[in-house]
Order: C-alpha cells, then structure tokens, then sequence
C-alpha cells in the first residue's frame, strides 16, 4: 500500500467516526438511533443507511447500538412482513418512501433485505456462543420479511408498473418496473446470507429453500442483460436503462457473472469518464435520465443525475481487479473533494445537498479497506 492509500483510508476513517458520532439522536424510549446525516435532515432511523453503517463500518459502532437499533427495526415490521422504511424517534415506523402525507408508492422494496444485512454483519461480531441464540430470535421475522417482497415467475425481484413499490431506496423517487436489477441483487445477498445462518442451526429445509431462490436469481438475471450494450438494464419494464450502480454492485458483492463479468469490467474502465466525478457516481451515464419518476425531480438534480458517493466504493471494486490505478484515483479524487468540500449526500457542477451524509464516507471506506486489506 502506497502512504498517500494508508493517509487516506486513515483519513477517511477519522471523518467516518465523526460523522457515525454526529449523527446519533435519542428515542423517546432511550435508544441511540443512527440518522442518515448529521444536520438533522433525517430524523429518523433509515433501515438501509444503518444497513451500510453497520455492513461497511462496524467497528466504529458500539455493538449494544447496532443491536438495539435492530431490535427498534425488527418491531417495526408489519403483520404482512414489510419492514420499516424508517422508525421515528418516537417508536413509530414508517413503511414507504417520502412525506408521510404524500408516500411515494407502495412499502419499498429494499427493506428486508437491509434487514438481513445489517443483522449479518453484527452477528459476525457478536461473541461466537451468542450468534446462535440472536439469529434463532431474529430468525423469524427476517423470513416473514423476504418472504414479503414481490417475485417474478423467475424469481427476480418485481415491481408492478399499475401500483409500484418505491424501489431501491437509493432511487425510491424512481418509477423502475417490471424485473428489477439493484433490487434482485439485494435480494440475492441477503437470501445468500440466511441460508448460511438457517444451515447453521440445523434448519436445512429453510435453507434449502433460499438456496433455490438464489439460484434462481442466478439464472434468471440476463433477462435484464442488454446485449448491444454489454450491461444490465435497471428495469424490464419502465426505465429499461443502463444501472451503473447496479452493474458496479454486481461485481462488488461477487455475484456470479461468467463470462459477462469481464465485459462489465471492460465497460465500467473504458466509460468511467461518462458516470464518474469527483470520485462520486452518477446512477446513468452522463446525459442519460430516468425514463419514469414517482415524483417529480428536474435533470441533474438527485437521484436524476447527481453524482453519489454511496457508489464509489463499488465502482473501486469492480474496477481494481482489471485497472488498480484507476481505482485509486478515483479514490483520491473522492477524498481531495471530501478535503475541499465537505461529506455530501449528492454533488453536481451546479449544486451540492446535504453535507455530512454518513453513507458517502462508510460505503467507500468499507470498501477501500476490502481492497487495500486494511482494517
């Protein structure tokens, strides 16, 4: 590892600790809840901010926070199973994107898999003799959930174009429909996760059966492939586009790709100028906008065009393995910004929104770290 690579995980990891410290707001019952950003923007408990917070960056959280806020989401499930989109300070949750009185959509799509993640990852760090006993009381409601979530005849996560869900939280204001891809490939991890855990304690039924879903995703996700462009498509339906996040997580998260993998490779390297600046990522390639919103978002503003540090750190991933050097300069463009500019949720040439936006320094940070095996 290079001194200006160590200066700047070891910077990044400082401002990440920060941001995870600033944050922090009380619940009325005393539980330390982890808000989206640090200027109180998100007052809220957000299922998958935590998620990532506690995937990319558990060691900067005390453990007794990540267990109690889980413990906060999982009351929050519904009697059907959605989860909670978010929980209020008050205890209340909250199941669909946007304003309370103007929901965008159905319940999103994306919370019980970020259920299943988040508690993945903290049983990972959870003493060996109590993982056990935790996913045998989590276990449950973590079924109900992903059995919850819509499928397709072919197992892909589906979001009906007549009455759609909000989707990946990420693009919640985002009419994506039909076969979904960010939301399939949620899907997998997570069903990936909980057959390793059910196996564990001896439920092999229960884990044969998310062996089958899996697999099923396995299989079936080239229907979102578009050959003429070497990548997958967002959607089957509406916004039938090229998802740079989705094709960057694909590679990150080591879903199996034949063949497919080094095209994806090929194209994250060759277009990186056309989705890429500052070090932050843009959800379509430059000029491109989504074909159908659930609320109205002008060009280059959002999830319609910003660029985004939530991504970065799997574009690092999907491109270091074929081009090392390009990876590490998008990671000093991102931290020269960050130095310069401050930790935004999203930046555009004209604009910036919402500084100290704790997702923009975990997600990178977790990543920079799997890359350049520092810890």
């Amino acid at each position: 590892m290079t001194p200006a690579l160590h200066e700047n995980i070891a910077w990044l990891t400082q401002t990440a600790q920060r941001l995870l410290q600033g944050c922090q707001t009380r619940a009325q019952d005393g539980t330390v809840l982890y808000t989206p950003d640090g200027k109180a923007h998100y007052a809220a408990l957000w299922t998958r901010d935590f998620a990532y917070m506690v995937e990319y960056t558990a060691d900067l959280i005390p453990q007794e926070h990540i267990e109690a806020c889980i413990r906060c989401l999982l009351r929050g499930q519904r009697t059907d199973g959605a989860m909670p989109d978010r929980v209020r300070p008050d205890g209340t949750p909250v199941y669909v994107a946007g304003p309370e009185n103007s929901p965008l959509g159905e319940p999103n799509l994306d919370n019980p898999p970020f259920l299943v993640i988040v508690v993945d990852a903290y049983l990972q760090r959870v003493p060996l003799p109590r993982r056990q006993t935790l996913f045998k009381e989590w276990s449950t409601p973590l079924d109900k959930g992903l059995d919850w979530v819509p499928l397709s005849t072919h197992g892909l996560v589906y979001n009906n174009p007549d009455k759609p869900h909000s989707p990946y939280g990420f693009t919640d204001c985002i009419g994506k429909t039909g076969e979904l891809l960010m939301e399939s490939l949620l899907y997998w991890t997570a069903c990936r996760r909980l057959e390793r855990w059910h196996r564990q304690i001896g439920r092999i039924q229960r884990a044969a059966e998310y062996h089958r879903r899996a697999q099923e995703i396995e299989k079936n996700l080239t229907r979102l492939w578009d050959d003429k462009r070497e990548a997958f498509l967002a959607a089957t339906r509406d916004c039938k586009q090229v998802d740079i996040w989705g094709n960057a997580y694909a590679l990150s998260i080591g879903f199996p790709l034949g063949d497919r993998k080094a095209k994806l490779q090929r194209l994250s390297v060759q277009r990186y100028e056309d989705y890429m600046w500052k070090g932050q990522v843009r959800h379509l390639f430059k000029g491109e906008y989504w074909q159908r919103l659930l609320t109205p978002i002008a060009p280059d503003r959002y999830q319609n065009g910003a660029y985004w540090a939530t991504a970065t750190g799997w574009v690092m991933q999907a491109i270091h393995p074929v081009n090392p050097q390009l990876a590490e300069r998008g990671f000093q463009e991102l931290i020269d910004d960050f130095r310069t500019n401050g930790v935004y949720e999203c930046i555009h040439p004209e604009y910036r929104q919402l500084e100290s936006y704790v997702v923009s320094a975990c997600n990178p940070l977790g990543s920079a770290r799997a890359i350049w095996n520092q810890s």
